[in-house]
């Protein structure tokens, strides 16, 4: 698990800055997490701070997509 902030939910792109001062941008959350926490809708997670466990997804075109598993919210 890494420990990031979320910043945003734009275009279908969930962005998070990791404590290195890095941004990733996640084109998808595994939908357990996302029923716990709703990024998508609610702006009183922006800021906020959760450990990350995610995958790096093969898609078309050798491109590739970085999939969110699991979220825990950081008190």
């Amino acid at each position: 698990m890494k420990v990031a902030v979320f910043q945003s939910y734009t275009n279908g792109l969930y962005t998070f800055m990791f404590e290195n001062g890095e941004d990733m941008i996640f084109d998808e959350i595994h939908p357990r997490a996302l029923k716990q926490f709703d990024l998508k809708h609610d702006e009183s997670y922006i800021d906020q701070t959760f450990k990350i466990t995610f995958v790096e997804v093969s898609a078309s075109d050798d491109d590739v997509i970085y999939r969110i598993d699991s979220l825990k919210l950081v008190s």
